[in-house]
């Protein structure tokens, strides 16, 4: 791998990480336009985890304040309910959230509860998910229009009533499971979880915040792990290259955040919902055609 073709995987990464319209749908057609690794699924998948880990830092820094709170109330909260400072009961006002518990930290507690479902249907079907199977184009431009049709729906029925501060269990589990979606290629990590936002009710602005705070687990320890792999399965001299996409992954992830937070307070995921509906179609047409492989 050079660092040309990995700056460019690393651009393709920050600007479909965060917009609805999935990272791997790109990031497979990107690697095959470069002719990264011949085709070979799990180098492919190593690298596509690693230059995650630059989106994982777009994210640190954009929420740097809200982690940072998340982080220090979680903390403090149970070090109080640990040391009897305070008892264990539920707000008797909106029975959301335990009254011990600031808005802060039960916040921590629904990201925590809504990486479950990922982090084990991920560790039970890890080799699928690193195996060819899931770098199939059939698989992508179905998921594609499958999770377009699933949006739109969502758009169409949900209440758009919820800020961040009215979250709840519900929540928690209606966007874990829609996480789940994202580990089949085509589908999109932040399209699914903020399709599970819509569906539970929040806001736009508020189902991509919770989003992109919910990835923080799903993206660290699919980025670790794979880093952790990736020395052995990867070439040596692809590191600095590596180095090099995931710098351009967090700068461009950066700048996707921004532009996504402030366009879904004035707009619906329409644009998105169409682009995808139309790859989709495309690519359908293209296998059909014999123009395109499904496999590379």
């Amino acid at each position: 791998m050079t660092l040309l073709q990995a700056i460019i995987l690393g651009i393709v990464q920050g600007l479909t990480e965060f917009i609805p319209i999935s990272s791997t749908a790109h990031l497979v057609f990107a690697s095959r336009l470069i002719g990264l690794y011949d085709g070979a699924p799990n180098q492919i998948t190593a690298t596509m985890a690693v230059i995650q880990l630059g989106t994982l830092a777009a994210v640190f820094i954009y929420f740097a304040s809200d982690i940072w709170a998340i982080s220090s109330a979680f903390v403090r909260d149970h070090w109080a309910l640990l040391t009897r400072k305070r008892g264990m009961r539920f707000s008797g006002t909106d029975g959301i959230r335990p009254i011990w518990l600031s808005s802060e930290s039960w916040l921590g507690w629904l990201i925590i509860i809504g990486s479950i479902p990922i982090g084990t249907v991920g560790l039970l079907f890890k080799d699928f998910i690193e195996g060819d199977g899931t770098k199939n184009l059939w698989v992508i431009a179905t998921m594609l229009i499958v999770i377009a049709v699933l949006l739109l729906i969502a758009e169409k029925v949900g209440s758009q009533r919820k800020d961040i501060k009215h979250l709840g269990i519900w929540d928690a589990i209606v966007v874990g499971f829609a996480q789940v979606l994202a580990l089949m290629p085509g589908a999109s990590r932040s399209g699914s979880t903020i399709m599970g936002g819509l569906f539970a009710g929040q806001k736009r602005e508020t189902a991509a915040r919770f989003s992109f705070l919910m990835s923080i687990p799903a993206i660290g320890a699919s980025g670790l792990l794979q880093l952790k792999e990736a020395v052995n399965i990867l070439p040596p001299d692809s590191f600095v290259p590596l180095l090099g996409g995931t710098i351009a992954a967090a700068v461009v992830g950066y700048l996707s955040i921004w532009f996504l937070i402030a366009f879904l307070r004035k707009n619906s995921t329409m644009i998105f919902i169409v682009y995808r509906i139309v790859l989709g179609v495309v690519l359908l047409v293209l296998l059909w055609r014999g123009i395109l492989s499904p496999h590379a």
